[in-house]
């Protein structure tokens, strides 16, 4: 690649990258004189991108959205980045893994050999979710939570809904509506593969204040089961008999401490002691309950439980 193509390039980038660069600041990041910037914005704008200059002590540029889409330039690193998005795409949760591949091929077509070779070492299956979201679902539940307009649902068993739309959240490659029922006049979390919106949006409303703050919180501390974003309803404490660096790697969001070299102490949070239980059973080692008492009552009934399980003489 030629100098000037690369400096072009790197200036393209520079300018998708934020809306309002000085001519200086470009200047002195690309290395050169401020009269060169001039002469390769006006190579760009050969080439059909839309760039305004912009007022201002040292005037700047700003890259517009064009009538016509101008040919695609990317970097070495934008393009291994796009091979990776693209091949991730059945993991959004979203059903567009045909397009993404046909994108993928596209892409690849156009680019040169040495970068090709390359992308095509980057090769790796990502699972797609099951009950992936027709992107129509999500364009239609993001446009009516961008304009803030009522929307009408239909929700697993053609249960009809009118909600107030505050928030589309991806979590664990599933998407979630956080949104104020009508109804039920209370906050309620819809997930998009099990909804059918309904067009055309309804009326405009005024966006209240989800609760946690944010709708990553309120759902964080809904799939917790908990008040709280950042917390579980139960927590229990146990001695694993497991040296720490064994536990580590499957301790999530549990605390651990080493009591000795083939010990360690446990602090771990769960939707109920059950789940603390069945936490703790997964690492196959002898353990101790250290408390609280609650923890304790249900371990001993849960252990009954299993004893009966099982019928004498088996």
């Amino acid at each position: 690649m030629s100098a000037t193509s690369s400096r072009m390039l790197a200036l393209l980038s520079l300018l998708q990258a934020r809306r309002d660069w000085p001519g200086g600041v470009l200047a002195e990041r690309l290395d050169v004189t401020p009269r060169t910037v001039r002469r390769d914005i006006e190579r760009l704008r050969a080439l059909g991108y839309v760039i305004d200059a912009t007022k201002g002590p040292d005037g700047g540029y700003r890259l517009a959205a064009g009538s016509e889409l101008p040919p695609l330039l990317f970097d070495d690193e934008q393009a291994v980045a796009i091979a990776i998005a693209l091949q991730s795409a059945p993991a959004t949760g979203v059903d567009v893994a045909e397009a993404a591949a046909r994108a993928l091929a596209t892409v690849r077509q156009v680019m040169p050999a040495r970068l090709r070779h390359r992308v095509d070492g980057i090769r790796f299956t990502d699972a797609a979710e099951s009950g992936a979201v027709d992107p129509t679902v999500l364009e239609a539940v993001s446009t009516a939570t961008e304009t803030r307009r009522i929307l009408r649902l239909d929700y697993r068993d053609d249960l009809s809904r009118r909600v107030e739309p505050h928030a589309v959240v991806a979590r664990g490659g599933r998407w979630y509506l956080i949104a104020w029922d009508l109804d039920a006049e209370d906050w309620r979390i819809f997930r998009l593969d099990r909804m059918v919106p309904r067009i055309p949006l309804g009326a405009s409303f005024v966006r209240r204040p989800i609760p946690h703050g944010d709708a990553s919180a309120f759902l964080s501390a809904r799939a917790r089961g908990s008040n709280a974003p950042d917390s579980w309803p139960v927590y229990g404490e146990i001695l694993l008999e497991l040296p720490l660096r064994d536990a580590a790697p499957w301790l999530a969001d549990a605390e651990a401490v080493a009591v000795s070299d083939a010990v360690c102490r446990i602090r771990v949070g769960s939707w109920s002691w059950a789940g603390v239980l069945s936490w703790v059973l997964r690492f196959d080692a002898s353990f101790t309950v250290l408390g609280p008492p609650e923890f304790a009552s249900a371990a001993r009934s849960l252990s009954a439980r299993m004893a009966d399980a099982v019928p004498a003489g088996r």
